[in-house]
């Protein structure tokens, strides 16, 4: 596997400069990994742009790379957010890892009615920066070039107010319409995925009211950490990004 690594702080890189890494990253790189001088990396900013090279500078502190080349990308459009619903243990951090894996833009943390997860107080930031750390490592070990947004908690009310300026997919098994079957036009589409017992009646009412579809996956009941990437896969085939 390629060797990866993000520094969010180096701007558009350029053939013939020089990329560095410092702290925790060139600390990896460099005693956990092992790289050397004369070894080729490759180092992005997280906002499209991948510079690759060979090691000129290789401490504890500090990983140097001379550029060779410049990757940029230009990202998604329409964009896929994926509006995740807290879930118990990790099974939402499985979620927005793959998620990541699979292209994801955007990933919104969602206090849902049935959520037995919850942020609150303290939480809130506790939350967002892991999901923000479990989204940046996803990033590197899938080679983006783009990392993820990771927006702000919202509440049910919160995420209705998304769905009259987006194309708001509820993933729903009881739902008449396929996800394949949908026509998509040029706005960004919201996934919205419930927590273990599912999107409300209630919740998925107020939804629909805004703007939403409700839309089901297939004939079986998918997991609310695999329900998401499954259908980002989807949207990947119909948008032809696959």
């Amino acid at each position: 596997m390629a060797h990866f690594y993000l520094n969010e702080l180096l701007g558009t890189p350029v053939v013939g400069g020089t990329v560095s890494l410092a702290g925790q990253e060139a600390r990896h790189a460099v005693t956990v990994s092992r790289l050397a001088v004369g070894e080729e990396v490759s180092i992005g900013n997280g906002i499209g742009d991948i510079a690759r090279g060979p090691i000129t500078v290789a401490t504890h502190t500090e990983l140097t790379i001379e550029v060779a080349s410049v990757e940029s990308e230009e990202r998604g459009a329409p964009a896929i957010v994926l509006a995740q619903a807290l879930a118990k243990g990790d099974r939402d951090e499985l979620a927005i890892q793959a998620a990541t894996e699979l292209g994801v833009d955007a990933v919104i943390p969602w206090t849902a009615a049935r959520s037995i997860s919850r942020w609150e107080g303290p939480k809130i930031t506790k939350g967002h920066e892991r999901w923000s750390a479990v989204v940046r490592e996803a990033t590197k070990q899938s080679i983006r070039s783009w990392i993820p947004d990771v927006l702000d908690l919202v509440s049910t009310k919160q995420l209705a107010k998304l769905a009259g300026s987006t194309r708001m997919l509820v993933l729903d098994p009881t739902a008449t319409e396929s996800l394949t079957s949908i026509e998509l036009d040029d706005r960004d589409l919201v996934l919205v995925v419930g927590p273990e017992g599912g999107v409300s009646p209630a919740e998925l009412d107020l939804l629909v009211a805004a703007g939403a579809s409700a839309v089901r996956l297939g004939a079986t009941v998918l997991r609310t950490s695999t329900a998401g990437p499954a259908a980002i896969a989807v949207l990947n085939a119909k948008l032809g990004r696959w």
